[in-house]
């Protein structure tokens, strides 16, 4: 089960908002070894792609130089979906090189009458996906 805050949910809604028509990416990092994300870190889809999102090498070795720094570790790794549902595509499993991420998708695409957005989590190992519960809590 993913736990997290209201206000880092808010803020990856926000990101895919404003990021629409284009995929949004970034990553949500905690202290290592704790599962807990605390520090929201948007990032450019330098693909500046509707259909597919890749993070900029440059910002990916500064991104894991300062997590090292820090003593974080990427907690989740997020981006927005603009015309399907929030669900992993063969190219977002393929990519999914973080064993102990939450990987979060955001749809800005109302695909099934539920609303705009949905929010959900998974947990991607070796081509395997599977789907996860999302507990929002106002803090930790």
């Amino acid at each position: 089960m993913l736990t997290i805050t209201q206000a880092l949910h808010d803020q990856i809604v926000a990101h895919a908002r404003e990021d629409h028509p284009d995929e949004a990416c970034g990553v949500v990092a905690g202290p290592v070894g704790s599962g807990r994300p605390e520090r929201f870190i948007p990032m450019l889809n330098a693909a500046r792609s509707p259909t597919f999102y890749e993070f900029d090498s440059q910002d990916l070795l500064k991104l894991y130089r300062e997590l090292d720094d820090r003593d974080e570790e990427p907690v989740i790794i997020y981006h927005s979906h603009t015309a399907t549902e929030a669900y992993p595509s063969r190219t977002d499993i393929s990519y999914a090189n973080e064993p102990g991420a939450h990987y979060v998708l955001v749809s800005t695409a109302d695909t099934d009458g539920v609303g705009e957005f949905q929010f959900r989590s998974f947990r991607i190992l070796e081509g395997e996906v599977t789907e996860e519960e999302v507990k929002v809590v106002e803090a930790y």
